[in-house]
């Protein structure tokens, strides 16, 4: 991997790392201005919306575990398994666009519970 490759892949690591921990204040410069977001639930949201509907209030995982970490290009795909404080987990992928050195769109795909 070259440093840009590595570089992105360790914005990731944050990106997971700041969710876990609850810090949108880390995430926030991060992204584009132009940041979005989409899943099966949202359909290309803005920052605004994403921080307000897709950061829980309270902590709900336990941990979250990178099982793949691919980079091609711009993007970057991620599979994880997420454990939920409940004691569940499931498994997601998501693909992440980069304009440069920021996340410029982040794309969500539901995997079943594990």
């Amino acid at each position: 991997m070259n440093s840009l490759e590595n570089a992105r892949c360790d914005t990731v690591k944050r990106l997971f790392a700041a969710y876990l921990a609850q810090h949108p204040d880390i995430v926030d410069p991060m992204l584009t201005p132009d940041f979005t977001f989409s899943s099966p639930r949202d359909d290309h949201i803005d920052k605004k919306r994403y921080f307000e509907h897709c950061w829980p209030g309270e902590k709900a995982f336990r941990d979250i575990h990178i099982e793949h970490l691919v980079v091609d290009g711009d993007d970057v795909i991620v599979g994880y398994r997420a454990e939920k404080m409940d004691g569940g987990s499931f498994r997601n992928v998501e693909l992440i666009r980069f304009a440069g050195d920021r996340i410029a769109e982040v794309n969500v795909y539901f995997g079943r519970n594990v």
